[in-house]
């Protein structure tokens, strides 16, 4: 697996288990959320300054990003698709 392609499996699946959406997380690290889609795909180069500053909306080192999955671990799953649910409001 090429560091892109491990960059991008190790965004999605953090991305995932934080229920951020790309949009999301595009926004609050600054950057464009068609850029963060061909980042999970593996297809852009990504610079230390974004990788930086999607690490930290992602509440993560750096080197989580480019660490290489375990052998056989199982592909990120998506978002589930669609609008999420209204939160009830807490009680008065």
């Amino acid at each position: 697996m090429d560091a892109r392609a491990i960059i991008g499996w190790n965004l999605r699946r953090l991305r995932v288990e934080r229920d951020l959406s790309q949009e999301r997380l595009a926004l609050a690290a600054g950057i464009d959320r068609a850029y963060v889609g061909r980042v999970e795909r593996g297809s852009e180069n990504v610079t230390i300054s974004t990788l930086e500053a999607m690490a930290e909306v992602l509440a993560v080192p750096i080197a989580v990003l480019l660490t290489a999955p375990e052998p056989g671990a199982p592909r990120p799953k998506p978002l589930r698709s669609g609008r999420r649910a209204k939160r009830e409001p807490p009680p008065p």
